[in-house]
Order: structure tokens, then C-alpha cells, then sequence
């Protein structure tokens, strides 16, 4: 019995020591993934902001500006894109939204990105697009790979539609949960004009006639977490000009938008809650299952090995004497006690011996 039982505790053992890695170099590459449906909503404000007044082509500072972001999975694009080749493939159609201190659009650029939903690598394919102009990404945008690494990333930069580096700085930790925390400065450097404008009759075009450029720079960081790759905090020092302006204007430079952009904090609040759910499923997959099922497995394995051990150095148990084989019967079945027992006298008095009845009588010769 005890043999037996330590054969099924090896046989278990061996299972979860298989399932260990399985869980983690098979099941979590290809079941961690980006849904293709997801949508997300983020709202920054910069407070206080310097704001272009294009009415009267005068920069003044306002209360605050609010930039709302909003990402959105395109299911049916993925499952085209998809059909083309052998890659899991989410679409998300971006939309930056500016509004000024009231309410009133200041721009908004759409952008279209194509990205792997297992690494995040950009997948380069017609429809790609920053404010409708075709774009070829080189890495990541809006999110880092799940298990982030401690190193610097190529991150794309919509306003000038180019990708470089975005620095890993050091460790970090933010309401509770340990971070990886990313810088990106982009230098001072010529950009397209908005298509939408916030003046009605005021296009890129007519911007462009009097000779006037757009300019910008800022200066990106990202608290990231590293094992689900999600921002849990974004922020910009962010600046635009139009420059070309002294014939117009007598100055060289206008500031269009200036400010400190950062997430507004219910949606901080929102977005740590989210990613820590996250983070718990992903490390089920890479942690907490693999360690456990090895845990497991060790224990399993010294259990068998210890009923092993029992069954064979326990004691052998006293045998039973022979039993007296009776006639007709095999031996095992008390046959010979029951022999005995139909043979044995009955209990009470012996007979006392026989009376002599004299000598024994002669043989008689029988006649010839």
C-alpha cells in the first residue's frame, strides 16, 4: 500500500514539476496579451499654461488647459490586419483633444497604431497615421512591454512623427508600487501644423503663406510598471512656438502653448488600481504558479521518497505455523485443527481396560 501511494505522490510530482516552466516560457507568451477591444481614457491638465490667442495672435496665460486622451481598440481593422499575417494584432485609434480654461477646442490629433499584442513591437502597415499623415513606427508608444527591462527603449514622438530613445533613469516607487521611471527630451525641432485649427477659416495653409513655422520641444517622463509594461503616471514640460513672426508681429517667436502637463489625480487613482489588478494575473503566470507547482513537486517527491522508504526497511511480520492438512483439503483452510478436533475424545470419564478373556484360541489345521 505504502509502495503504491508513493508511486502516485512521484507521478504528481513529476507533473507539477513539468507544468512549472510550461506556465512560464509557453502559456505566459502566448496568453498575455492586449485585448483588441480595450479602450482607454486619460485626462491631463497643465496649471497654470501659456495659451495662443489666435484671435488676436497674442499669447496670454490661462487658469489651465486640459488634454484629453482617449484610446480606442479597432476590432474589425485587427482581424483584417490579422488575416494578413501569422501575429496577434491590436489597432488602437488615438485621439489627443486640447481644450482651453473654457472648454473651447484649442486642436485635436488623431493618429492610428498598429502594434503586436504580445511584444508591443509596431507592426509597419497601410493606415498608419499622425493627423492623417502616413507614419512607419520604430517602437513602443503609450505602453512598455509586459515584464519591463532596466533599460533605455526607442519610444515614437507623434508631434514630430520620429522615434529615439526614451531612458531608463532608476527605480522608483509610486503610491505603493515599485516602478520603473523613463525620461525622453525632445530638442527644439520644426513640426507640422495642426489640420484642425481652433479659428474657423484658419488653415495650415494660410499659416504657412505668411511664413510663419511651428516649433516644439518637450520633455517626456513615465513611471512605469514593470511587469504588466503600464504607465501609472505620465507627464510633460511641454512647449510650442510659431516662429517667422517679427514681420507680422514685430517679435520673432510667438509661444502657442506652454505648460507642466500632468495626469489628473482621479484618473492616478484609477489608472494604480487597474494596473495592480493586472500585475497580480501576470504574476500568477510568471511567479506565483511556476514557484508554487515547484514547491509542490519537491514536497511530493520527499513524501514518496519517505513512504519508500518505510515500506522497505519495516519489519516483516511473524508468520503462523503450518497448519495440519487435512484430508481433501489444501493447506490454509484449517482443515487439520478441524481433523483434529473430529478425532479428539470427547470429554468426561476414560474407559477403564478391557477384561482378560483368557489365551488366544489355537489355529485348527484344516483336514487333507
Amino acid at each position: 500500500m505504502r509502495r503504491r501511494a508513493s508511486l502516485v505522490l512521484l507521478s504528481l510530482a513529476v507533473f507539477l514539476v513539468a507544468m512549472a516552466p510550461t506556465l512560464r516560457w509557453y502559456a505566459f507568451p502566448r496568453l498575455a496579451k492586449i485585448p483588441p477591444n480595450q479602450y482607454q481614457e486619460m485626462v491631463l491638465e497643465a496649471r497654470p499654461a501659456t495659451l495662443l490667442d489666435y484671435n488676436t495672435l497674442k499669447s496670454r496665460e490661462v487658469e489651465k488647459i486640459t488634454i484629453v486622451q482617449t484610446l480606442k481598440g479597432n476590432v474589425e481593422e485587427s482581424k483584417r490586419i490579422e488575416a494578413g499575417t501569422d501575429r496577434d494584432v491590436v489597432v488602437w485609434d488615438g485621439l489627443s483633444y486640447v481644450m482651453g480654461p473654457d472648454g473651447k477646442m484649442v486642436s485635436k490629433i488623431p493618429e492610428r497604431y498598429v502594434f503586436d499584442a504580445h511584444s508591443q513591437d509596431p507592426v509597419n502597415v497601410p493606415g498608419e497615421m499622425v493627423d492623417g499623415d502616413p507614419v512607419k513606427r520604430e517602437g513602443i508608444e503609450f505602453k512598455w512591454p509586459f515584464l519591463t527591462e532596466k533599460r533605455d527603449y526607442l519610444y515614437f514622438d507623434a508631434q514630430t512623427r520620429t522615434s529615439s530613445p526614451i531612458h531608463y533613469v532608476g527605480t522608483r516607487t509610486f503610491r505603493g508600487l515599485e516602478v520603473y521611471y523613463y525620461e525622453q527630451t525632445i530638442p527644439w525641432t520644426r513640426v507640422p501644423m495642426p489640420k484642425t485649427m481652433p479659428v474657423e477659416g484658419i488653415t495650415p495653409e494660410v499659416i504657412a503663406s505668411t511664413g510663419l513655422t511651428r516649433w516644439y520641444t518637450t520633455k517626456r517622463m513615465f513611471w512605469v510598471e514593470p511587469v504588466t509594461g503600464a504607465p501609472v503616471n505620465g507627464e510633460e514640460i511641454h512647449k510650442e512656438e510659431l516662429r517667422g513672426a517679427k514681420a507680422l508681429m514685430g517679435t520673432d517667436t510667438l509661444t502657442v502653448f506652454a505648460g507642466h502637463v500632468k495626469m489628473r489625480e482621479d484618473y492616478v487613482v484609477d489608472t494604480v488600481e487597474l494596473v495592480s489588478a493586472n500585475r497580480t494575473t501576470v504574476l500568477l503566470l510568471v511567479s506565483y504558479l511556476p514557484w508554487t507547482f515547484t514547491v509542490l513537486a519537491l514536497l511530493l517527491l520527499a513524501l514518496a521518497l519517505w513512504l519508500e522508504f518505510r515500506s522497505r526497511t519495516a519489519p516483516s511480520r511473524p508468520g503462523r505455523p503450518a497448519a495440519t492438512r487435512g484430508p481433501g483439503r489444501g493447506p490454509g483452510f484449517g482443515s487439520g485443527r478441524r481433523a483434529l478436533r473430529r478425532v479428539a475424545p470427547e470429554p468426561g470419564p476414560q474407559p477403564g481396560p478391557k477384561p482378560d478373556s483368557g489365551p488366544a484360541p489355537e489355529a485348527v489345521t484344516p483336514p487333507v
